[in-house]
């Protein structure tokens, strides 16, 4: 049973306004299913995105933030819970073991190094939660395909490949990790 998803996104908004949008679509949709959101704690770009649509939508909010970035990242100090971690790696196993699944929006290293920390560790048998990636606007098709390249190359097995489940909307993403839609009053 899922009750928090981790999502992984920009502190920044991006070139284009559909990534905010799917952030605050996501963070809605989470709220309205009763799934608590745990992200990075920022109040910057895409993590204030999904963060402020969760909370508008009375959705449980969860920050997790490192003390080096509470200033730079202007820590979120209006959701349900932040959490302030004295590391980064520290920062990501509390993330890791609140969460039930995680949700990769377009990003850049920081959302990259999360989301193949996390399915590293589901290779390494540490977890066996689902992963998405939200493919918004076909930001992560190149990657994609260079994961495919991975597997043609013999660097990655194809059964560790097909762990990273791949949605192109929001509502894909939460039929992909059978999240129901909640039942209307």
């Amino acid at each position: 049973m899922i009750r928090n998803i981790a999502v992984f996104c920009a502190s920044a908004n991006g070139a284009h306004p559909v990534y905010q949008a799917a952030a605050e679509q996501l963070g809605r949709a989470l709220a309205i299913r009763n799934i608590g959101l745990i992200y990075g704690g920022s109040n910057v770009g895409l993590m204030k995105a999904v963060a402020e649509a969760s909370l508008a939508a009375n959705g449980k909010v969860i920050g997790v933030i490192p003390e080096v970035l509470v200033d730079l990242e202007v820590a979120h100090h209006g959701i349900t819970e932040l959490h302030i971690t004295s590391t980064m790696h520290t920062r990501k196993a509390l993330i890791g073991e609140k969460s039930d699944a995680f949700i990769a929006l377009p990003g850049g290293f920081g959302t990259f190094e999360e989301l193949f920390e996390v399915l590293a560790w589901h290779t390494l048998k540490l977890h066996a939660k689902p992963i998405l990636l939200l493919n918004i606007n076909g930001f992560y098709t190149k990657l994609l395909d260079f994961l495919d390249h991975c597997v043609a190359e013999g660097m990655l097995k194809p059964k560790n490949r097909e762990l990273l489940l791949v949605a192109n909307s929001v509502e894909e993403a939460l039929n992909l990790l059978q999240i129901p839609a909640p039942i209307a009053p």
